[in-house]
């Protein structure tokens, strides 16, 4: 009977350590598993930061691009002579905000997730929602005026050719001889719109005589050639800011919960 006291006595001793020494294994297992687990998802933010980086500095450099490219077309242009009511608003001008706007929000992109700043992701994502929602109810509005825009752009061409014949000065003839040597056309419909003070850019070089269609027209047509090719650079471009947002709100969530980065 003492035998078996002591016997049992021993088991218990024995069996003691080897479920803590289990346990501790069990436990370390499952730290390095966490720990692991925790290096490959930092792993991942980092390359999520640094791509986002990369990106954002690219469009920095493309906005920077585009502002230079409005600012020597405002420069060497005079735009109203071709569209009188879109003196201050043409072209130019649009490139020029365009290229302000990219270049201003890349930036706030790529300090937010170089210096894992909260407030500046947090900014960027709103710029760039603002952005896409203006976008796309632009698109949407042209979708549903396009007639309306046409013939609006009509009245301003035909006011801006008359007023050339008017002003018969060298700057505004160049504006109008741009266009109708680039399009090969001649007038707002045709060469008859010009009456008896027909330039010389209306003469096609090859044939030498006056262009038979308006410029109206073959914007027509260029406009709807590339159609398609602006429909899916439209799209490209939404889904580029979709994708940016993503990237800024994922990072920004992992800074809030990881208690990294500056506060807001």
């Amino acid at each position: 009977m003492l035998n078996l006291r002591f016997s049992r006595v021993a088991e218990k001793q024995i069996s003691i350590p080897f479920v803590i020494h289990c346990a501790s294994i069990s436990w370390k297992a499952e730290n390095s598993s966490l720990q692991s687990h925790l290096k490959m998802t930092h792993a991942c933010l980092k390359c999520l930061k640094y791509t986002m980086c990369v990106a954002n500095f690219l469009c920095f450099l493309s906005g920077v691009a585009v502002l230079g490219f409005g600012a020597y077309m405002m420069v060497n242009f005079k735009w109203a002579a071709l569209t009188p009511s879109l003196d201050k608003l043409n072209l130019a001008t649009m490139l020029l905000i365009s290229g302000i706007i990219i270049s201003f929000i890349s930036f706030l992109g790529f300090l937010g997730a170089l210096n894992e700043n909260r407030c500046l992701l947090l900014t960027f994502f709103l710029l760039l929602f603002f952005l896409l929602l203006v976008e796309l109810t632009a698109a949407c509005l042209f979708l549903l005026y396009e007639k309306h825009i046409s013939t609006w752009v009509e009245k301003d061409l035909n006011n801006g050719l008359e007023n050339a014949k008017g002003n018969k000065s060298k700057e505004v003839y160049n504006e109008w001889d741009l266009v109708q040597e680039t399009f090969d056309c001649c007038g707002v419909r045709n060469v008859s719109d010009w009456g008896s003070q027909v330039p010389n850019s209306c003469i096609d070089p090859q044939t030498k005589q006056n262009r038979l269609k308006g410029c109206l027209d073959k914007l027509q047509d260029w406009f709807d050639k590339h159609f398609l090719t602006t429909g899916i650079s439209v799209i490209f471009l939404c889904m580029i800011e979709v994708l940016g947002m993503c990237f800024a709100m994922t990072l920004f969530c992992y800074i809030s919960r990881s208690g990294l980065g500056y506060k807001l």
